[in-house]
């Protein structure tokens, strides 16, 4: 009789094999594909200049990335960070679509089964946009006059807010001190520092350092009336 045990520790050990082989294709991909049409096109690279400007964008994005993989991991776990990290789109349509899954399967963060449900759900989004994509790219002339369209652009500037507000509501709910707290913080980081209001990423950082924080006095507090 064929043995049906699922053998978690192998699971793991299998997605950081792959996921690893496949960041690192992806990531000589993206280095590699300039070098690779300079040289089809016979242009010429400014290499001190490419240094010069290549090491401005590291000292921004390495300590913003090293802050995003700290915060993605717990929340997409293992399969899901790889996925996620090698397709994009995290907070559009990774993190939406991982936390639906989760409340549809009834997972707890951090167990087998939720480790599961999130990675198929991440995989399904990027098939699913890698499609919608693919559909795109082909009907895009005969869409352009209804994209273009004055009278429904509004609703497409919108689809971003009302996606997130449906989705956000669900966790709102679940801790209404937490939930303002962590909103107030951001309306007054927004008015005190407008230029940070269009880097999402560094919101994110900054918003969810204050709200773990801010999670952890609760916890402390609600323990000593306990006691």
């Amino acid at each position: 009789m064929k043995d049906t045990n699922f053998d978690y520790d192998k699971y793991i050990e299998d997605t950081h094999k792959y996921g690893r082989f496949f960041l690192s294709v992806g990531v000589l991909a993206l280095l590699g594909a300039p070098f690779l049409i300079a040289s089809l096109t016979n242009a010429h690279i400014n290499f001190p200049a490419f240094v010069t400007a290549v090491s401005k964008v590291l000292l921004i994005y390495i300590p913003s990335c090293i802050a995003e993989y700290l915060i993605y991991v717990p929340l997409l776990g293992i399969g899901g960070v790889y996925l996620s990290f090698l397709t994009g789109n995290l907070t559009n349509l990774k993190l939406p679509c991982a936390f639906s899954s989760r409340e549809l399967a009834k997972t707890t963060a951090g167990t087998p089964e939720d480790e599961i449900v999130m990675t198929l759900a991440i995989a399904t989004s990027a098939l699913t946009t890698m499609l919608v994509i693919a559909l795109g790219v082909l009907m895009i002339v005969p869409l352009t006059p209804i994209l273009q369209n004055p009278v429904i652009k509004p609703a497409f500037d919108n689809v971003l807010p009302a996606l997130f507000g449906a989705l956000g509501y669900q966790y709102f709910i679940k801790d209404l001190k937490l939930s303002t707290f962590a909103m107030v913080s951001m309306v007054l980081i927004g008015i005190g520092f407008p230029f940070l209001i269009g880097d999402t990423g560094t919101m994110i950082i900054v918003i969810g350092a204050l709200s773990i924080g801010a999670a952890y006095l609760l916890f402390r507090h609600k323990n000593k009336e306990i006691k």
